[in-house]
């Protein structure tokens, strides 16, 4: 593979928030009278923005999130992530081993990125490479955001690999003419993993980062003193 940029996305992949995130949501919207299970917000919300969770209550339950709602979910998450908020186990060792650039690319606000970032550890890996959805007019599952992270860091799409858990970011990451891995070690991930569907089938998966690099030795920066 000529590989010269690794794009991770965050949530599911650099850390382990996804089930956090998902029982926050469900239990800030029951005092609205809106009943979901964690299928309906793997389905339906998983790896994508706050807009398409307000599309989705408005069309699916008629139900209009209030003023302040998203405000008072991400500070109770914040409070959730500080408890509990972990990298994924091997992931910053991979990132700090990578001899190519990388980045992220991810569909959360900015501020839940900058206090996910920080409370896991990550935020200095990751200080001057981050790219957001709300920097493009269209998330995942279009390709606009991978297509701005290989732009800003200045390689071609064909040249990037891209990190991810859900299917919208599958969909992105393909759409976008990049190399697809899913990482399925997260702990949303419970048991096995239902094959994906055809129009977004990586091009490999993986369930520890331990692996990853036996997947691509060639991305693995050459240890101090190692023979050529």
């Amino acid at each position: 593979m000529d590989i010269g940029l690794v794009i991770f996305d965050c949530d599911g992949v650099l850390i382990d928030s996804e089930v956090l995130a998902v029982a926050t949501l469900i239990e800030a919207l029951q005092p609205l009278g809106v009943r979901i299970d964690e299928a309906f917000v793997h389905r339906h919300f998983l790896g994508r923005g706050f807009p398409v969770i307000r599309e989705v209550l408005a069309e699916r339950f008629g139900v209009l999130l209030p003023d302040g709602f998203e405000a008072a979910y991400r500070g109770r998450l914040s409070e959730v992530f500080a408890a509990g908020l972990r990298p994924v186990p091997g992931v910053i060792e991979t990132v700090r081993a990578l001899r190519v650039p990388y980045c992220l690319a991810t569909s959360s606000a900015p501020e839940r990125l900058a206090v996910s970032l920080r409370i896991a550890g990550l935020a200095p890996l990751f200080e001057s490479c981050c790219f957001t959805a709300s920097q493009v007019a269209r998330g995942k599952p279009a390709p606009d955001l991978f297509l701005l992270a290989a732009a800003g860091m200045g390689v071609a799409p064909a040249r990037c690999l891209v990190i991810e858990d859900t299917l919208p970011g599958l969909r992105a990451g393909l759409a976008a003419g990049m190399q697809v891995w899913r990482f399925i070690g997260g702990s949303h991930f419970r048991g096995a993993v239902p094959d994906e569907p055809a129009d977004c089938r990586p091009h490999r998966r993986f369930a520890c980062f331990t692996e990853f690099f036996d997947l691509a030795p060639g991305l693995r920066r050459a240890r101090c003193g190692a023979l050529p």
